[in-house]
């Protein structure tokens, strides 16, 4: 499912005129986008949680060269989703 489809799906649940559900859906990402650039997790009850997760530096190998690199500490988004939503794909409501 992409974005253009979700709006089409919402226009069609309540009416509202794509170009607002537009506005809506990217107003919310950028929403998400914005918290976790600055460190702060999104909880959203029932749903899901976009969390900040960090990995810590590491060495690798470019097989191709011969080398060993330095990977950087760095941080990344995550989603975990709600024990609610994970029991009802699993069919266990």
């Amino acid at each position: 499912m992409t974005k253009a489809d979700i709006i089409n799906q919402i226009a069609e649940t309540t009416g509202v005129a794509k170009k607002d559900v537009s506005a809506t859906v990217e107003a919310f990402m950028e929403c998400i986008k914005g918290s976790l650039m600055e460190k702060e997790n999104v909880y959203l009850r029932g749903f899901g949680s976009f969390i900040i997760k960090h990995r810590a530096e590491k060495t690798a190998r470019n097989i191709s060269k011969n080398t060993t690199i330095t990977i950087a500490a760095h941080d990344f988004p995550s989603f975990k989703p709600a024990k609610s939503f994970v029991e009802k794909m699993k069919g266990e409501e």
